[in-house]
């Protein structure tokens, strides 16, 4: 298979790019137009070449793309230049940008420029400087020259760089590249417009209504929004309690309404549109995060069928992330809009979505990883987990177990494995609508530690590897076999082959014993024993659900995958076999995960949001 690396200029200016729109919007747009493009096959020397449409479509057919694998850096943006403007499909797509992200962590530079950088590749150009508002047409003959070697340099540096991160990168993870791209550049999903324009309209009127509500005055309604207490009063009347933070000047604990603050700019992701329209106003947003969607989903009704933009690799455990100003890894499925932009997303004529979800796969992998046999058995058996926790904490029979006490059971297996403590567990409860006194929520850890003595083992185990990470040398966590401590990068492999990094990784003698932290991109994150805990469960869980849609994407179209599930796009006539195939791949485990006790729930519907 032949190698064809990658790379377009395109027209941009102050207003239209990549930094105001989406790639979506961008590559869409009337405005678009490529200035030129370089090619290089395998090794050999780049080609450049600038042209019209008609022109550039024949110069780039002449690629043999079918049997090719195409590589660029960013291939989500030349991807779908590539498809949607010239109609062409590579076989198989390589990003150094997504492989970059892997091989060096999330909290990294990944420009072309910084990588090349980093490995001595030689120095990217400066030229696209100078095409700012320049069409094709006005570029001087000795201009367009310097912009295609500015052009054939970034093919250069991208070929190269391809070759210094392939060496060791998991062959999997390649194909997970591709795949993700895929979902982009060969959208197929089509959005309701009706709906999404009622929508907006219903938002705008329960706006309306909340803040006459508030009642007065302009200026009495202003000092309801900006008042602290009354503000936090406002939130609590929506069953939210208001961030709080230790004010740095007094000591003591205050409000967290600043715009800076970032457990108040969380709410503005509330499933709850209206904590979301009082939390915009505060701010001075003029649009809620449900609107901004919403007018981000209509406007590409208008264009087209909708890609979905998905970062690889966008947290520090492997995860996949939002992209695009899209970030469709939280869409609202509860409150009081329920999940209607995900009820806009729907299957194109013809076809059914299938959504199927890795049954409580973090606290199966936390169970398997700590080698606690009694609740992995319960697992495998299909047992009620979450009914045998309420009755250990309330001391009475499984049967007698209320649908109430179930529910604390619940939040208890899936919120208590990582070391929460009493005060964030009456948190965790209370977000959900379950209040208890914080002596209570104290004495559920209890239980939940006492029952559950190997995962508590596995924490203490992991503060351990801290230690030994810090001072470069070897340590061992949890099941025999599946994590592998790398001391000399301060690092943690995954089953993928791919490093958990933590960077610069210092301790200091705290009130509570040693304090660990480690850089980030913007500044240090704290880190302990159950953190850790947590960051390994979920990368393994990541790890378990690629190799799972690998397996479904040999025979139907992924979509897309949210945390632990994933959706595709089936021929309605195989609903039935497609779903059966569907959730035997997602309770199909690696050799590596052997005992694992994976399980899944489906769903299926025309639109995303009857699934």
């Amino acid at each position: 298979m032949k190698l064809i690396t990658i790379d377009f200029e395109t027209y941009y200016d102050r207003e239209f790019s990549l930094s105001k729109i989406t790639t979506e919007e961008y590559v869409r747009s009337l405005q678009f137009e490529t200035i030129g493009v370089s090619v290089k096959v395998n090794s050999g020397t780049p080609q450049w070449f600038s042209g019209d449409l008609a022109e550039t479509t024949a110069w780039l057919k002449q690629f043999d793309w079918e049997n090719s694998a195409a590589l660029a850096h960013n291939a989500m943006f030349d991807g779908a230049i590539l498809n949607w403007i010239y109609g062409i499909r590579p076989r198989f797509w390589f990003d150094t940008l997504c492989m970059g992200r892997a091989v060096h962590g999330t909290e990294v530079g990944g420009s072309l420029k910084v990588l090349a950088e980093r490995y001595g590749l030689g120095e990217k150009g400066t030229e696209v400087v100078a095409a700012l508002g320049k069409r094709r047409a006005s570029f001087h003959p000795d201009d367009l020259a310097r912009y295609g070697g500015y052009c054939i340099n970034d093919v250069e540096l991208t070929y190269a760089l391809f070759y210094k991160l392939l060496d060791g990168f998991p062959k999997k993870e390649l194909h997970l590249i591709d795949l993700t791209l895929r979902m982009f550049t060969e959208p197929v999903l089509e959005l309701d417009e009706a709906l999404l324009y009622k929508h907006k309209e219903d938002i705008r009127e329960r706006k309306a209504k909340l803040f006459a509500s508030i009642g007065g005055t302009a200026e009495e309604a202003k000092d309801m929004l900006m008042s602290n207490p009354k503000f936090a009063e406002m939130l609590k009347s929506f069953g939210v309690d208001a961030p709080t933070k230790i004010s740095p000047t007094t000591g003591r604990s205050t409000y967290a309404f600043a715009k800076s603050d970032e457990g108040f700019k969380a709410l503005l992701e509330h499933p709850d549109l209206r904590v979301q329209t009082l939390v915009a106003a505060r701010l001075g947003v003029k649009s809620t995060l449900e609107e901004t969607r919403t007018q981000q989903f209509l406007g590409i009704v208008s264009r087209g069928a909708m890609p979905v933009p998905l970062k690889y690799y966008a947290a520090h455990t492997g995860r996949w992330g939002g992209s695009d100003k899209i970030n469709l890894q939280n869409l609202p499925s509860r409150g009081v809009d329920g999940n209607t932009l995900k009820l806009s997303i729907k299957a194109p004529e013809g076809h059914t979505i299938i959504d199927a979800d890795s049954a409580q796969i973090e606290a199966r992998v936390l169970a398997w990883l700590a080698g606690h046999t009694t609740l992995v058995q319960s697992f495998t058996d299909r047992e009620d987990v979450y009914k045998k926790m309420a009755s250990a904490i309330y001391g009475k029979p499984e049967n007698d177990i209320t649908k109430d006490e179930r529910f604390v059971g619940k939040v208890t297996i899936l919120g208590a494995g990582y070391g929460m403590g009493g005060v964030k567990f009456q948190a965790a409860l209370k977000s959900f609508g379950a209040e208890v006194e914080l002596e209570e929520a104290k004495r559920i850890i209890s239980v939940y530690r006492s029952a559950n003595d190997p995962i508590v083992q596995l924490w203490r185990e992991a503060q351990n590897v801290l230690i030994y990470l810090c001072n470069k040398e070897n340590a061992t966590l949890g099941k025999a076999g599946v994590l592998t401590i790398v001391p000399e990068e301060t690092a943690i492999r995954l089953p993928s082959g791919l490093l958990m990094r933590y960077t610069d990784l210092k301790h200091e003698q705290g009130e509570n014993g040693l304090a660990f932290s480690y850089k980030a991109r913007y500044g240090r994150n704290f880190i302990y024993g159950g953190k850790i805990i947590e960051n390994v469960c979920q990368g393994i869980a990541r790890c378990v659900i690629g190799e799972q849609m690998l397996r479904v994407s040999k025979k139907y179209k992924v979509v897309l995958t949210v945390h632990d599930a994933i959706a595709c796009v089936v021929p309605d006539a195989q609903v039935p076999e497609a779903r059966a195939y569907i959730e035997d791949c997602m309770r199909w485990i690696p050799t590596w995960a052997e005992g694992l006790p994976v399980n899944c729930e489906s769903g299926f519907g025309k639109s995303y949001g009857e699934c």
